[in-house]
């Protein structure tokens, strides 16, 4: 309960605070690309049931049916004029503020996902996250924080090395979360997540958070592109 207090009373004001700052964006994407604002999506929430994501919008409309699919790439070509800034500065997220007054996210908690790629997490994964309100902001969200600079430096069949190697990964991430949820744990994860905005090549998380679950071994080498 004292959460979700702080879920609404931070939102709330989010919103309020940041509200001049949103009405441009809002009148930009009105104006270019193909003219909508928000980006909604189904993604897995408490319980296992889905809803809809919100965001602005800074992809193609039909960007999951085109090459790439859900995975987005540094500088994919189905990106709208103004996404690449949206997605850099992450104000793309600001929408899913009203996903936390409506009691479907929490400002904290594991990162939600698609179907597709919930799907992919092992059972017992599945059944830690599914307990949770899915989050704005997590350790999952902070680690991974670039993830389409990293992918982008990624080889092989990146689709094959998100499935089977980052995915596993973000996993172990959440569950790691969930054994440590806590309130102190709710307002570390805030202010890292409002730090990374100002220094994003920051570790500053390595101090607070000692006993993170290590990187596989596919992943160390890619370590650099995506730890803040």
């Amino acid at each position: 309960m004292l959460i979700r207090f702080f879920d609404i009373f931070f939102s709330f004001l989010a919103i309020v605070v940041l509200l001049p700052f949103m009405v441009p964006v809002m009148i930009g994407l009105k104006l270019t690309g193909e003219h909508y604002i928000f980006y909604l999506q189904p993604r897995v929430g408490n319980g296992g049931r889905e809803f809809m994501l919100i965001k602005f919008a800074t992809m193609l409309k039909d960007s999951p049916n085109l090459p790439g699919g859900l995975i987005t790439q540094k500088d994919d070509p189905r990106m709208l004029p103004v996404g690449r800034f949206l997605r850099k500065t992450k104000i793309n997220e600001l929408p899913q503020l009203i996903n936390v007054l409506l009691g479907q996210m929490s400002l904290v908690g594991p990162r939600p996902q698609a179907k597709s790629h919930f799907d992919l997490y092992l059972e017992e994964v599945k059944k830690i996250i599914s307990d949770l309100k899915p989050g704005v902001t997590g350790i999952g969200s902070l680690l991974f924080r670039n993830e389409e600079a990293m992918l982008d430096k990624i080889k092989e069949d990146r689709k094959d090395f998100h499935d089977k190697v980052i995915t596993p990964y973000k996993g172990e991430l959440e569950k790691w979360y969930a054994q440590n949820r806590t309130i102190w744990t709710y307002f570390i994860l805030i202010f890292l997540t409002a730090w990374s905005l100002f220094f994003p090549e920051s570790r500053l998380y390595r101090r607070f958070f000692k006993d993170l679950p290590p990187p596989p071994p596919a992943l160390a080498p890619f370590v650099q592109f995506f730890l803040i």
